[in-house]
């Protein structure tokens, strides 16, 4: 049997630094009510192109997503990294909840609603480029895409990049 004392109740807070850190609004009775309303976020995805890599190397693609308001996001962010042909995705994953799919060549990240408006959420995935590829080669056809209730206009939600081979 597991006693507990009442003058010293446990509990798990997230501290404001953390809450500024992401980007989150505090949690309010009404979001935590359950299914929210959509807001009025605009959504957009910044172009990134990873930093140049030799074959059989790694890289950091960055799928960068910003709320631009007027609204805090009321649900979640759903982001999708499609890998070039001539490279795949490679764990360790930022966030670590994100999931890869298509054998490596892509992988889907949700960031929780809360985004403030003026900030971003950001998934930093390693990307391996294999063995044999030519040095100059640019593989093309990757692509950082988000989408949300919070904003069904896909204007600005999908954004391409490249990686170089050096």
């Amino acid at each position: 049997m597991l006693l507990r004392s009442p003058a010293r109740p446990r509990r798990r807070l997230m501290t404001a630094a953390a809450v500024v850190t992401l980007g989150l609004a505090p949690l309010t009775a009404a979001a935590a009510a359950g299914a929210a309303t959509p807001s009025d976020s605009r959504l957009e995805v910044v172009r990134m192109n990873p930093d140049p890599v030799p074959a059989g190397g790694q890289t950091v693609v960055h799928g960068f997503v910003a709320n631009n308001g007027p609204d805090t996001t009321a649900s979640p962010i759903t982001m999708t990294i499609l890998f070039p042909v001539g490279s795949y995705a490679a764990e360790p994953f930022f966030p670590t909840d994100c999931q890869p799919g298509m054998g490596g060549h892509s992988v889907t990240c949700v960031f929780p609603a809360g985004l403030l408006p003026g900030r971003s959420a950001t998934a930093l995935i390693p990307a391996n480029v294999y063995a044999g590829t030519p040095a100059g080669t640019v593989l093309t056809g990757g692509r950082v895409t988000v989408t949300s209730p919070d904003d069904p206009n896909p204007t600005g939600h999908s954004q391409p990049f490249e990686i170089l081979v050096r």
